[in-house]
């Protein structure tokens, strides 16, 4: 299939299809990167079980009605997606306490939240990703009041749905991180992916990271966590 190189961020590379000019390729690769691109390493396989892991996610979300960009897996580390313009807003949401939540705010970490907490990063590798408010959002005009409320509506059926999903897979999910973007016809739809990249899982009853964490921190492990999510998930 021709395609064109589009973008090349910390982990995937975005094409063009110049015969479907309503989609793009999403590749996954093997790079890893944490504290904002200072830590960078290959982690092998990651492109490929990423890539699974998340079709499968994107795969159980749509069968529950959750619009995303996801069209169909084109090989072990690409996908066909729809054509999409990334809103700026990172949406984060935590369940239990750990990363910034523990550092920021001082919570225990492993704390369950009584509530998710849902935060927006404004997505800026520039400034560092800044965390902000919805004001923030509408005085830098990257989204409209309604289109914020069907973000946020959108993150927590989804973090819903995780929650079991994983839950049947005997791991908790911590947090995550979702991104959002604007078809051709202006809806707002899921994009980017759903990962050990992503999101924060612990086995649920050793409460062993089984994430990015593993490389952030040198744990150690790192494919073989990944590994397991995707075990666990298939």
């Amino acid at each position: 299939m021709d395609r064109k190189l589009l973008y090349e961020g910390k982990a995937k590379r975005i094409y063009s299809i110049p015969d479907k000019p309503g989609m793009y390729i999403q590749e996954f690769k093997d790079d890893a990167t944490a504290f904002n691109g200072l830590k960078k390493e290959q982690i092998k396989n990651k492109g490929v079980l990423n890539a699974s892991i998340s079709t499968t996610i994107f795969r159980y979300l749509m069968q529950h009605g959750i619009p995303t960009h996801f069209v169909e897996k084109l090989s072990d580390t690409e996908m066909l997606v729809k054509k999409v313009k990334i809103v700026q807003v990172e949406v984060v949401c935590r369940n239990i306490a750990a990363g910034s939540l523990v550092k920021r705010y001082g919570f225990k970490e492993g704390t369950v939240m009584k509530q998710p907490i849902v935060e927006y990063y404004f997505k800026s590798d520039e400034l560092g990703d800044p965390l902000f408010t919805e004001e923030h959002v509408f005085a830098l005009e990257l989204a409209t009041a309604d289109e914020m409320n069907l973000i946020k509506e959108l993150t927590l059926k989804i973090n819903g749905l995780l929650l079991k999903f994983f839950s049947e897979r005997k791991l908790k999910l911590v947090d995550f991180k979702l991104e959002f973007g604007r078809d051709d016809g202006g809806n707002i739809i899921l994009a980017d992916e759903i990962s050990p990249d992503t999101c924060r899982l612990w086995d649920s009853e050793t409460n062993k990271k089984l994430d990015k964490d593993r490389f952030r921190f040198d744990l150690g492990g790192v494919e073989e966590a990944y590994e397991e999510i995707n075990k666990r998930l298939s």
